[in-house]
Parts: C-alpha cells; structure tokens; sequence
C-alpha cells in the first residue's frame, strides 16, 4: 500500500494568496478588452516567468520599456501598482492551514514568486513568514515549477520523502509534476474540495 502522507506542502499564488493582473489592468484601461491585449501583448505570462525565475524587477521594467516605450505608464504599473493584483487571502485557504498547523501538521511550501514581491507579500501576509517550517521559492532557486528540481530541492533541505507529503496546487501541470516523482498531490478549486480531499487522504484538523 502506498504511505499515506502526514505532510502538507502549500503552493501560495491563488491557493494561499490571490493573484490576477487583469484586476490592475482592467483598472489602468477601463475595459477588459485594452487590458486583456496588453497583458497577452506587451506583458505576457512568459515576461513574468522570469521574474519568478529570479531576474530582478528592475531588469523586467527596463527591458520592457525598451521593446515598447509607448507603454511606459503601464509597464511601469506592474511594479508601482502590483499589490492591486493581490487583493487578498483566497477565502477559506488560509483558515484550512492554520487549521492544519493547530492539529500539528508539519507545513511547507513551493512557489513560483518574484524576490521582491515575495518580500513585500510577507510583510503583507504575516502567516506567509510564521506558518510554515521552510518555504521554497522559485526566485531564489532559479527553478520554476513544474521543474521536478524544484520539489526536490524540499526534499533535500528538509529530509523529506515525496510519499510522506501532499502536494495542493491551482496548476494542474505543477500538480502531474508531483505526482510524477512520488507525491501526494491536489489540484486545488476551491477551500470546500480542498478541506474534503485533505480528509480523505486521513488528516484530521
């Protein structure tokens, strides 16, 4: 039989934390289709990836402005403005992991996040700095999920073994990745379905 897990491993952005650049961008332009062509054309998702991957928003502003100077306010937002696109706890999330820490549930996470902005979410989110015994962050490591080097990376610092842990994640490529080298793993929709799926894997909070 398979080892059931004991350990809950958190990914943060729209898991923990919410996370939309179209709640900024929809602001800036006033209609979601001005927004929706900025973000797919001069901001796309693989801009911000790297970010996650460890280059520095200062690198990612310059290097922007420089391919489209006639987007300079806007691109300038993402950094001035971010915390527009963070406006809050996903609801429920954050009162399952205390929940899970109360019941003594050893907590950790793996996430795709920028040097900074994960600075600044922690001063922000204080159970992002207090609730968990490490927290692997992609920026740091040059890694981003679903890069199987990333979830080893946990594995190594915290002598953890993939079969003792349960993987909860909005992505469902991060969450096959898991899965892949031996994890428990959730693809998170929701704090109901994720609350029944934790207890069906045997945790009781």
């Amino acid at each position: 039989m398979p080892r059931s897990p004991d350990t809950v491993v958190f990914d943060i952005g729209n898991v923990l934390i919410q996370w939309d650049p179209r709640l900024l961008y929809r602001e800036f332009f006033g209609n979601d289709h001005d927004a929706d062509r900025f973000l797919a054309e001069v901001l796309p998702p693989e801009w911000n990836l790297e970010q996650d991957r460890g280059r520095s928003f200062s690198e990612a502003i310059a290097e922007a402005i420089a391919r489209r100077p006639d987007q300079e306010e806007p691109i300038r937002a993402w950094d001035i403005r971010w915390h527009e696109m963070v406006p809050g706890e996903v609801p429920g999330s954050v009162a399952i992991l205390k929940a899970l820490k109360a019941a003594g549930v050893p907590l950790y996470a793996i996430t795709n996040f920028s040097r900074e902005k994960f600075a600044e979410c922690r001063e922000r989110f204080p159970f992002l700095a207090d609730d968990f015994i490490d927290v692997v962050i992609s920026a740091h490591e040059g890694l981003i999920k679903p890069d199987r080097r990333i979830y080893e990376v946990l594995f190594s610092r915290n002598a953890l073994a993939p079969a003792q842990t349960v993987f909860i994640d909005d992505s469902p490529a991060n969450v096959e990745a898991a899965r892949e080298i031996g994890m428990h793993a959730i693809h998170f929709t929701g704090a109901e379905p994720l609350d029944r799926a934790l207890r069906d894997l045997g945790f009781v909070f």
